[in-house]
């Protein structure tokens, strides 16, 4: 759920790159700086909202910090490498040349990650779940589920041209 959000920011983040046009930023140095500042945006949002939305107390919150910094890096890693390989598999398969023994040993490579990513994550969810109550447990989910709300609106006001800024 959260990468979907994060997905969405570095998006609307390469959306406003100043004389580029949008499709010669997507493979460019240019479009990773602008993915890492959103990431740097939403890990930073997460952080400063995240006492108050969940009313952690100050030892608590000082705990999660890194439990979430975690949780936000292993889902970053997992969708950046879930990425990379449907890249490299459209690449394959465009250039003609794929095997059938090629394709077999990437479609197991990207199955084996789509079982193992999910898992790292809900370790780490339940790393972060084992420091708080159930009640901030719930809360956590409301409030990501009101994180990723906040970046598709961002994202409609940044297809629609308006200032990617929140209300």
């Amino acid at each position: 759920m959260i990468w979907r959000w994060v997905l969405g920011l570095a998006l609307v983040a390469s959306v406003g790159v100043p004389g580029v046009a949008q499709g010669e930023v997507a493979g460019s140095q240019q479009a990773q700086e602008q993915r890492d500042e959103a990431f740097r945006m939403v890990d930073a949002y997460v952080i400063a909202n995240l006492q108050e939305s969940l009313g952690l107390d100050d030892a608590t919150y000082e705990k999660a910090i890194p439990l979430v910094n975690k949780l936000q890096k292993v889902r970053r890693e997992f969708f950046h490498e879930r990425s990379r390989m449907q890249r490299k598999m459209r690449h394959l398969l465009r250039s003609g040349t794929a095997t059938e023994a090629q394709v077999v040993e990437m479609l197991d490579d990207f199955k084996a990650l789509d079982v193992q990513g999910p898992e790292r994550i809900r370790k780490q969810v339940e790393e972060l779940d084992g420091l708080l109550t159930p009640l901030q447990q719930a809360k956590y989910r409301v409030f990501e589920l009101e994180v990723e709300r906040r970046m598709r609106d961002l994202m409609r006001r940044g297809r629609r041209g308006l200032s990617p800024q929140p209300e």
